[in-house]
């Protein structure tokens, strides 16, 4: 698997674990974690990951809120929002403001999985364009 940096953010140290577990077994090598949007953004600030898995729910600065912020500091990233509760607002807000994608916790491996490939695929085609 091409070098991924991936960013996990969630208020929750089991959901962060389990993500991180995944993400290395499917050969993930640069994993990082943040507890809060307030933390997402101040590491996509200085640390660009290609893909972030963020909460939508979360105290001090929520998902929604670190999203829009993320996409103002880099628009090419590719911002995953997770959320236990499938508000239609949410997942409306969150692909308006430029979500990648949004899934529906639990998360299983086969739709990580399917999530990092759909994203190398398109990577791959995007740069080897002439």
């Amino acid at each position: 698997m091409k070098e991924l940096s991936v960013l996990v953010c969630d208020d929750t140290e089991l959901v962060r674990t389990q993500l991180k577990e995944t993400l290395a077994s499917i050969g993930v090598q640069t994993i990082i974690e943040a507890k809060d949007g307030s933390e997402a953004v101040s590491l996509c600030r200085k640390l660009n990951p290609d893909l972030v898995f963020m909460d939508i729910i979360m105290p001090n600065k929520d998902g929604i809120a670190a999203l829009k912020e993320i996409v103002q500091i880099n628009p090419g990233i590719k911002v995953i929002m997770t959320s236990s509760c499938s508000q239609q607002s949410h997942l409306r807000k969150a692909l308006y403001l430029g979500a990648y994608t949004f899934i529906q916790k639990p998360i299983s491996e086969i739709v990580i999985r399917d999530i990092l490939y759909k994203y190398l695929d398109e990577n791959t085609k995007t740069t080897t364009k002439v």
